[in-house]
């Protein structure tokens, strides 16, 4: 199997609590698993890179400054991205990279060079998939407790984990992970 151009994640939910509308680093808190799942791909030789909506700057919650600190807290706990695209525009503002919309995915993409079809993006929600898909990416959907049941079924490859999905981008076990739930807790361990 081909290894992939790049590696995108979410990072909300993905690779970190989802703490709505976080504008404190301190808060900044990684997921079980998602350094180590970072680490088998940059071992790899695949670039690896975030796309995020973080609408909250549109809605006047998050300053730019406190954004970019908590994305630097990112970074301290689980090592440098490639690439960051970032979309700070509300639903409302009609932009073309806030997903579902493709933007995140062809920035990121164009940023490292590479064919956003040699992509893979993955996230916990549909909307993750569907910008993978508009982009002509390939999208793998890790589902959490705020995962609608019909983005589950609506997913071409659906990994139980974050591990499991990195399996599945860097070839290490045939075919599509058996659909699951993970438990993924919403709140912030202390």
């Amino acid at each position: 199997m081909e290894k992939p151009a790049a590696v995108l994640f979410d990072r909300d939910g993905t690779l970190i609590y989802d703490v709505p509308y976080n504008n404190q680093a301190d808060r900044v808190k990684p997921l079980p698993g998602s350094r180590e799942a970072l680490d088998r791909v940059r071992r790899a030789g695949v670039p690896v890179g975030i796309v995020t909506n973080q609408s909250g700057v549109a809605r006047g919650l998050i300053a730019a400054a406190e954004l970019a600190e908590v994305n630097a807290r990112v970074e301290e706990l689980l090592g440098p991205f490639d690439v960051w695209a970032v979309c700070t525009h509300g639903d409302a503002d009609g932009c073309g990279c806030r997903k579902p919309a493709p933007g995140l995915v062809l920035h990121a993409a164009r940023t490292l060079g590479v064919d956003p079809g040699g992509c893979v993006v993955i996230g916990d929600i549909g909307r993750d998939v569907e910008a993978a898909r508009a982009a002509g990416a390939r999208g793998i959907l890790v589902p959490t407790e705020v995962t609608l049941p019909e983005e589950v079924a609506a997913a071409a490859e659906v990994a139980p984990d974050l591990a499991a999905a990195v399996s599945l981008v860097l070839g290490d076990v045939p075919g599509t992970a058996v659909p699951a739930v993970a438990a993924v807790s919403g709140e912030v361990p202390s």
